[in-house]
């Protein structure tokens, strides 16, 4: 398993705009509509990462506790299809019906909107407050495949109950890591 950190995008950052293919409703989805009321999470997840794999049943979790409050989620796939066919977009679908995604799993086949979030590794989280300003990058919480921690969510939940509370985000976020997203051209 190779552990690539996120880049850490500036904090204040305007979320870059997208218009992606949604593999759970076969409809595209606008950046606008994805939006959340309160804030919104863009997460970069895979299918067959075992980051991923290892907190999908917390990103469920927090999409539908969240989503009720006004956080939207978004979660996309920018990985390199042709060299990773798990991750297709017919798997992606079949991956959010399993994990009981209550959001929409994007495609990003040109893999610029993981270029435009500087995204690096799966999963790579983004909280956006209602004007789409990054208050929070980085990990879900502190649990990793094998260190024998539970999946807790914590980083993330305190960062959108800041949110919601009008309370100040800890500016100290730590990288989340993962393994590095499949670009495209790359040397295998």
């Amino acid at each position: 398993m190779a552990r690539t950190p996120s880049n850490m995008l500036a904090l204040g950052t305007t979320a870059p705009a997208f218009e992606l293919p949604d593999t759970i409703t076969d409809t595209m989805v606008p950046l606008d509509s994805a939006k959340g009321e309160k804030g919104t999470v863009v997460m970069f997840i895979c299918n067959h990462c075992p980051f991923v794999i290892h907190v999908n049943p917390e990103i469920s979790r927090l999409g539908l506790e969240y989503q009720k409050k006004g956080i939207r989620f978004v979660a996309i796939s920018s990985n390199d299809v042709e060299n990773y066919p798990q991750d297709a977009p017919d798997l992606m679908k079949v991956k959010a019906k399993e994990e009981h995604y209550s959001f929409p799993y994007l495609y990003d086949e040109t893999q610029e909107v993981a270029k435009a979030y500087d995204a690096a590794c799966t999963p790579d989280f983004y909280l956006f407050d209602d004007d789409l300003k990054l208050v929070y990058r980085g990990q879900l919480d502190d649990s990793r495949p094998g260190n024998g921690l539970p999946v807790t969510g914590r980083d993330l939940r305190n960062a959108m109950d800041a949110l919601l509370t009008g309370t100040t985000i800890d500016e100290l976020q730590k990288p989340s890591i993962g393994c590095n997203i499949k670009w495209k051209n790359q040397k295998l």
